[in-house]
């Protein structure tokens, strides 16, 4: 393969190689350090997502401190709480204006299944809205069970799981991990 041949097919024609390799892995560390949560607050569970950005729980250590009031400065939907019919067509207005790579992740029963509001006005389930990356279980779920939901998104988005899973459409589940007990299991969709 000469030089003409890597300038026609670009990177694409190399086999991964020390440099190439490194570099993936660079890009995906960095990425990890960087999510910018939008902010999308919706009910009980938005309270324990302010918690989580406090003082006490203090996300910025993970590069996170600031929650974004601008979709196009984002790249991480944290939807905390129901979501109405009425707020359905904005949540996805807000997910398409975001940055790509984009992630979601689902807090809350009443964002993952609608929770104990099975009706009409309720959208039961956020993954018929947006697709989601992770969901962090719980009636709210505590700031420890969304941070243990932060990190298993870095750990995806640093492993490239979720760019293989993507392809797939398999959602992951997290754990409860604050000391509440769970009500609902949920399932993949």
């Amino acid at each position: 393969m000469g030089l003409s041949d890597v300038r026609a097919d670009g990177l694409e024609g190399l086999d991964h190689n020390f440099l190439t390799g490194k570099l993936e892995d660079l890009v995906k560390w960095s990425r990890t350090r960087s999510c910018w949560p939008a902010t999308f607050g919706l009910a009980c569970c938005a309270i324990e997502m302010m918690a989580a950005g406090g003082a006490h729980y203090d996300l910025a250590r993970y590069g996170m401190e600031v929650f974004r009031a601008s979709p196009r400065q984002a790249d991480l939907m944290i939807v905390a709480g129901r979501v109405s019919q009425k707020m359905a067509p904005v949540l996805r207005q807000v997910y398409d204006q975001m940055m790509e790579p984009k992630w979601v992740i689902s807090m809350g029963v009443c964002a993952s299944s609608g929770g104990m509001f099975n009706n009409y006005a309720i959208v039961q389930g956020v993954d018929q809205i947006v697709p989601v990356d992770v969901y962090a279980p719980g009636c709210p779920p505590g700031p420890e069970t969304l941070m243990h939901a932060i990190l298993t998104l870095h750990d995806q988005i640093e492993s490239g799981e979720l760019t293989r899973r993507r392809d797939a459409n398999e959602p992951t589940i997290v754990e409860q991990v604050d000391g509440q007990t769970a009500r609902a299991t949920l399932g993949s969709r």
